[in-house]
């Protein structure tokens, strides 16, 4: 153990240095409170493959080593396949798998084990040498069956999860280190598929937050850039039918909705890189892939009263700003979008030659993250694949929008950026120009400062 020589103040330069390299300081103090709140043992379950073992283990260190620093010590469970795998080729021993179960005999068996070991010890040794705490445990939390003996041989299936040495390890103020090996009651090691080890593990406990740390850093799109939210119930249909989602994702994919699945909608899993880590934790983008069960997103030809209320609240909130009496009342819909939780909301509108204008699209601050945007975008286009909007030159949602869109355009006056997609070039231009010129539907500052000074007079006069 290497922690002696850390001291309180070296400390504390590690997390400034770390949380000043977050995007805003502020998510990052609300999210060490709200995790700070939680049981110890609830906190996070990290889970790790063998590839980042192999190619970021001091990354992968230093990212945990400020977990703890912050008094917050994930369970931190990993695989070991390419370390197997090359443990197996070295001792001339072919192997295979099946449904993603390394199929495991005797012989197998004699290397994986100490393979094993010399991972998890890796890892711990890695932990201590960042001045934290870190125990490893190779045995005796996952107790099991054999999955198939006869097709599998000796591939465990979870049957008990005992806890206690995880206990154990946090309540001395260490970071507990799981390998994926279980035992039978009568003592029989079996291998464990490392996904599946997390989830038995994930559905015991509950943990609050669900971390998978990979070397792409997420999910990747047709254009190889990272997802950064899928809502399952939204997304996962369309999702697995894409090429362009390579077969290790689609088993993974499904094995993270198996998971969410029994567990309550505030669960949440993530994936995301080594030194990514606390940003995916810290901050409302992340820095990952999100991914939740999701929430339904209702349509509505027409406003009522019920949802005229709800879209006031929601694209007030995000905006900032008022609208105008009756505004939203006059717009000629075609469509309105809603979350059924009434976190985001969008309104399509009849454009310029009838063409599907975007007229109104926001996700509130409590709604932001979770891949809301993302699923209602998804909706939005298959409705209306021909759409124009627009934006404020200054919105942070912009870097977004030019990734939807096959046509951007600057105003004129530099104050508004036109977007469109599916549309052809000639029709776009057009569309974006008369774009420029819409009304948005906002008071005025003045008409705000006039509408609250004589709320403040009706309430006076009230009292």
């Amino acid at each position: 153990m290497k922690s002696s020589k850390y001291n309180t103040q070296t400390k504390q330069q590690i997390i400034r240095s770390a949380l000043n390299q977050l995007t805003h300081s502020q998510e990052a103090k609300h999210y060490l409170k709200r995790y700070q709140n939680h049981d110890e043992m609830n906190f996070a379950v990290v889970k790790v493959g063998g590839g980042t073992l192999a190619d970021e283990l001091e990354i992968l260190a230093e990212s945990l080593a400020l977990l703890s620093h912050l008094g917050l010590n994930p369970i931190v469970i990993h695989g070991a396949g390419v370390q197997l795998d090359k443990g197996l080729a070295h001792a001339g021993i072919k192997t295979s798998k099946k449904n993603g179960m390394r199929v495991t005999d005797e012989a197998c068996m004699k290397v994986i084990r100490p393979v094993m070991y010399d991972v998890n010890h890796q890892l711990v040794r890695a932990l201590e040498q960042q001045g934290v705490r870190a125990y490893g445990v190779v045995h005796g939390v996952f107790e099991c069956r054999y999955l198939d003996q006869q097709t599998y041989g000796l591939v465990g299936d979870v049957e008990k999860i005992h806890l206690s040495p995880i206990k154990q390890a946090i309540q001395t103020g260490s970071i507990p280190v799981l390998s994926c090996l279980g035992e039978t009651a009568s003592g029989q090691v079996l291998n464990i598929n490392a996904d599946v080890a997390t989830r038995e593990l994930v559905w015991k406990i509950h943990p609050h937050k669900i971390i998978f740390v990979t070397p792409t850093g997420g999910i990747l799109d047709n254009k190889s850039d990272i997802i950064s939210a899928i809502q399952l119930n939204n997304d996962f249909d369309y999702m697995i039918q894409q090429p362009w989602l390579h077969s290790g994702m689609k088993l993974k994919l499904q094995q993270i909705k198996d998971m969410l699945a029994p567990l309550d909608c505030g669960h949440s899993v993530s994936i995301t890189s080594s030194k990514n880590l606390a940003r995916e934790l810290f901050t409302y983008k992340g820095a990952g892939t999100f991914i939740n069960m999701g929430e339904k997103i209702n349509e509505s030809l027409e406003l009522d009263q019920s949802n005229l209320s709800l879209l006031h609240a929601i694209f007030e909130d995000a905006f900032g700003r008022t609208f105008k009496t009756d505004f939203l009342s006059n717009l000629k819909i075609k469509k309105i979008y809603l979350a059924e939780s009434g976190r985001a909301a969008a309104i399509i509108s009849s454009g310029f030659r009838n063409h599907a204008y975007l007229h109104k699209f926001a996700v509130t601050k409590a709604g932001q993250g979770e891949g809301l945007a993302a699923s209602l975008w998804q909706q939005i286009i298959k409705d209306f694949p021909q759409l124009y909007w627009r934006s404020r030159t200054n919105n942070d949602i912009n870097d977004w929008y030019f990734k939807q869109a096959d046509v951007s355009v600057k105003s004129t006056a530099g104050d508004w950026v036109g977007f469109s997609c599916g549309l052809f070039p000639a029709e776009s231009l057009e569309c974006i120009q008369q774009a420029f010129k819409v009304d948005s539907g906002w008071q005025s500052i003045q008409e705000q400062t006039t509408v609250s000074i004589q709320q403040n007079v009706k309430e006076a006069h009230h009292v």
